[in-house]
């Protein structure tokens, strides 16, 4: 190993511990009575009480024969005082030359210094695990975002707002539990390896089950396993988990992402919008207690009802382009000369109706709005719309110019489904290897009849990047895709 001077130091003390027997390593429990918080919070409790605590050492200040040492736990710091007279000449020589990021334990009573600091006057201190590594300089910090994303553990060591980001995550989704399971849906798990990967448009990772001698796919979407579930008997089901989608990384992407998806028996996109407007105010007020935030600059407001435009509407307000009374020949034009979209391989009407909305509405959407009446073309798992074939049932959710919920009313003509399906496969032919694949069981199960259902699926990490107020979806994931350094 290419050790730098401070990583050598710091082996041979260990080695130099190990040799008289007190490996920290060996050492295999020790019994915490308290966190930093419960002492910090509860002060008037506990002075004078004894208690016990563990963490990793963040500063020291040795000043003969008294010293002062600031631990970290998962709650926060807590200063321990530690003196000569308290815990024997022996322990306090050992103390002394302990380095920042070592994991102590520690037996005292809590009490306030001269200076005000609720503290703890040690009593017992153990060494309970050696750090090999020095942490960031503490002036410097752990700033680099890409060194951050690689070494996350000790980016939540050194920047105690990263913690907090990842606190209110788990929060966020237990939020979303709660409320779904109080309107009574089914929490389930269906196949991550699958046979054919369907319910989305994205290119799959492939992998190979050896015992079957057969290629299989990581999940790209959850919906077409919850669809049968739908079809033998569950009214109400939902998944939050996992999926994977083989493409590039950005801000708003990364290649394996939570989503939650649900789906109800006897409604349609109406009931849907409606519980989803319902879903995102009580995370809201349970995460954060208000409707209103603050995201990028702009003031969120949660709290009045959201707007519901068709996308024909919107894409007309902000380009003045009406797709109702321009030719396909017109709207081509104007998109490209006037406009300078990157214009889709099939110039259809909805082709371009959607290139239009994407390229040119969608980042102006900062209230959340519901976008409704998407083209046939790229909703191959929507029900059309009874008054205009061009069009189906269909609504994705926009806040601060980003997708946030995608549903349907749920198609379940299984006739008409394959021929959607047969069509896709026609593209995936001409080299667009993000079209569905013709999954032959998922059609043979709508076949024997699927009640009419609403259909929801919402990005987890983009919901948690708004409620926690950051940019880059990296932030709020734990441990992002990364390139391997060598």
């Amino acid at each position: 190993m290419d050790l730098d001077e401070q990583q050598r130091i710091r082996r041979e003390k260990l080695i130099a511990l190990q040799k008289t027997g007190k490996d920290p390593f060996e050492i295999v429990k020790f019994e915490k009575t308290h966190q930093s918080a419960d002492i910090l919070n509860g002060f008037k409790k506990l002075e004078k009480q004894p208690v016990a605590v563990a963490g990793r050492i963040v500063l020291k200040r040795v000043m003969g024969k008294a010293s002062f040492a600031h631990i970290l736990d998962e709650a926060g710091k807590i200063q321990l005082f530690i003196a000569i007279d308290d815990v024997g000449e022996s322990t306090y020589g050992l103390f002394k030359d302990w380095d920042l990021g070592d994991i102590v334990g520690a037996v005292g009573t809590v009490f306030k210094t001269k200076t005000g600091e609720i503290s703890i006057h040690v009593k017992e201190i153990k060494l309970l695990g050696k750090s090999l590594n020095p942490l960031p300089d503490k002036y410097h910090g752990l700033k680099d975002p890409d060194l951050r994303f690689r070494e996350r553990y000790v980016d939540l060591i050194v920047n105690p707002e990263v913690k907090e980001i990842f606190v209110l995550r788990s929060k966020i989704i237990k939020s979303i539990r709660e409320f779904l399971d109080g309107e009574g849906f089914l929490e389930v798990e269906t196949p991550i390896l699958q046979n054919i990967p369907g319910g989305a448009e994205a290119r799959p990772f492939i992998t190979h089950h050896n015992a079957l001698n057969m290629k299989m796919y990581l999940r790209i979407a959850l919906e077409l396993h919850l669809k049968r579930l739908i079809v033998g008997g569950f009214e109400k089901v939902y998944e939050m988990s996992r999926v994977f989608r083989n493409e590039g990384l950005s801000y708003k992407h990364n290649p394996e992402y939570t989503l939650l998806e649900l789906y109800q028996a006897y409604t349609d996109v109406e009931g849907i919008m409606s519980l989803t407007e319902k879903l995102f105010r009580y995370v809201l007020k349970k995460t954060l207690d208000r409707l209103i935030l603050n995201y990028e600059g702009n003031d969120v407001d949660f709290a009045h009802p959201w707007r519901r435009v068709p996308m024909v509407d919107i894409v007309r307000e902000t380009t003045g382009l009406d797709f109702n009374k321009l030719s396909i020949k017109e709207i081509e034009k104007e998109l490209e000369k006037t406009f300078q979209c990157d214009m889709p391989k099939n110039r259809t009407w909805g082709e371009l109706l959607y290139t239009a909305f994407d390229q040119l509405v969608e980042k102006t959407l900062i209230q959340p709005t519901f976008v409704i009446d998407y083209p046939v073309e790229v909703s191959p798992l929507a029900k059309k719309k009874k008054n205009d074939p061009r069009l189906v049932e269909r609504f994705e959710l926009f806040i601060c110019g980003r997708e946030m919920a995608n549903a349907f009313s749920e198609l379940n003509d299984p006739i008409d489904q394959r021929a959607r399906f047969e069509a896709q496969m026609v593209e995936r032919e001409k080299g667009n290897d993000e079209a569905h694949m013709l999954d032959e069981d998922f059609l043979n199960a709508i076949e024997y009849g699927m009640p009419p259902t609403g259909g929801l699926g919402i990005g987890i990490d983009r919901m948690v990047m708004l409620l926690t107020g950051v940019h880059s979806i990296r932030e709020c994931l734990l441990f992002p895709t990364m390139k391997p350094l060598k």
